[in-house]
């Protein structure tokens, strides 16, 4: 059961998903306000070559700008902070609250015009009555386009294999007893690696890139689909631990922990790789695990 304290999937905040939540949104938004206008009774929407028609493309130019804006933000600041649930909920309220009131500045302007005839209608009457309709035609597609992108995220499975419980008639290495396997939605393997070559996972937006070093020793990449959410589930109390919203590290291949001014930062025994930053939510679980080996 989802909480509001969870983290947000990350193929919510994908750049794709996100410019194709705003086109839906606003073309459902103009079908669902055209469609309502009849049953408003200080609507001041209309087609045809009037000035109501121009308040009424500027009204939607203007929307659409403000929610493409702030998704782009949301983009731009996915990996500065962790966004969660209830935080992605009140930033979508954000968002309807100040169309909301762009909306009622054009609902005085129109009044003003004569276009409409507010006849003593109170603000706050006019911003709640769009608050309404606002909450309908931005909340519907979002929602639907989450629900979507939910079912359309089909995480390939990553896992954990022991070799050392299996009857082989082979004898096992030490090096061989843990592979981390890489599966398909169908089940058809994909990548089987020693857990000691692997040496980091980088979370892409909706994909994950694996750094391990293949047989020749060469540093490689392979690359999926799947949320790194799900490989720190995959990986509990294995040597692979999460220490940024970006990365997961394989403990046995850190070679230097160095603090930092704005945290601790990660070196690995991996010639000419960048330090792997540390945050703060993830600090204290990797210096317990760096202590302790």
């Amino acid at each position: 059961m989802i909480s509001w304290n969870d983290r947000l999937p990350g193929y919510l905040l994908g750049k794709e998903q996100l410019i194709s939540t705003v086109n839906f949104t606003f073309f459902f938004s103009v079908v669902f306000m055209l469609v309502s206008v009849p049953f408003s009774h200080n609507a001041w929407f209309q087609l045809g070559a009037s000035e109501a028609f121009a308040y009424t493309v500027l009204f939607f130019l203007l929307s659409f700008l403000l929610v493409s804006l702030s998704k782009r933000l949301m983009y731009k600041t996915r990996e500065r902070f962790e966004m969660r649930f209830s935080h992605y909920i009140l930033w979508n309220l954000a968002e309807v609250i100040v169309v909301c009131a762009l909306y009622t500045c054009f609902t005085v302007l129109a009044d003003r015009a004569g276009l409409i005839d507010l006849a003593g209608t109170k603000l706050h009457s006019v911003f709640l009555n769009a608050l309404v309709y606002a909450t309908v035609s931005l909340g519907i597609p979002y929602i639907l386009a989450g629900m979507y992108f939910a079912l359309n995220d089909k995480d390939n499975t990553i896992r954990l294999m022991n070799y050392g419980s299996v009857v082989s008639d082979e004898t096992l290495t030490p090096q061989q007893e843990k592979k981390i396997t890489l599966f398909d939605n169908s089940g058809a393997l994909r990548l089987s690696i020693s857990s000691s070559n692997l040496y980091y996972i980088e979370s892409d937006d909706n994909y994950i890139k694996v750094w391990y070093a293949d047989a020749k020793g060469m540093l490689k990449q392979y690359m999926l689909r799947c949320r790194l959410k799900t490989v720190e589930e995959s990986f509990l109390d294995s040597e692979l631990v999460r220490c940024h919203r970006k990365y997961i590290v394989n403990m046995t291949h850190v070679k230097v922990l160095t603090r930092q001014k704005e945290g601790y930062t990660i070196e690995l025994d991996l010639e000419d790789s960048d330090p792997i930053p540390v945050t703060k939510t993830y600090e204290e679980n990797v210096l317990r695990r760096f202590n302790s080996r």
